[in-house]
């Protein structure tokens, strides 16, 4: 792609205007868990039920969180790792986080 239709791109992007949908807790809820169902993110649900383009990326499967150093601290605590370790800290919290959700589908 040449520099000006990447600097076109840009520029679009750039107009773009994002808004807000104050739609209540379960309108929101029943979109949210609709996306995921469908393996797209709440906003690319929004432009398929508005009858929007939707980009085909897929969304990567994976949850975030900010952690503080008092969280690491606490985590590495609870695990009985250093609380420096943080790759490790990220790897049992996965685990708790998997077999928690196991726990969960199998009630």
């Amino acid at each position: 792609m040449s520099d000006k239709k990447l600097w076109e791109k840009e520029k679009q992007a750039i107009k773009a205007t994002q808004i807000a949908f104050d739609i209540g807790v379960e309108t929101q809820t029943t979109l949210k868990k609709l996306a995921l169902d469908n393996a797209l993110t709440p906003s690319d649900q929004i432009r398929k039920i508005l009858g929007l383009y939707v980009k085909s990326k897929p969304v990567r499967p994976r949850l975030t969180i900010s952690l503080s150093d008092d969280d690491f601290s606490a985590l590495g605590n609870k695990y009985g790792l250093d609380k420096n370790d943080r790759i490790k800290i990220k790897e049992v919290a996965a685990t708790e986080l998997i077999a928690y959700a196991r726990m969960l589908t199998r009630e």
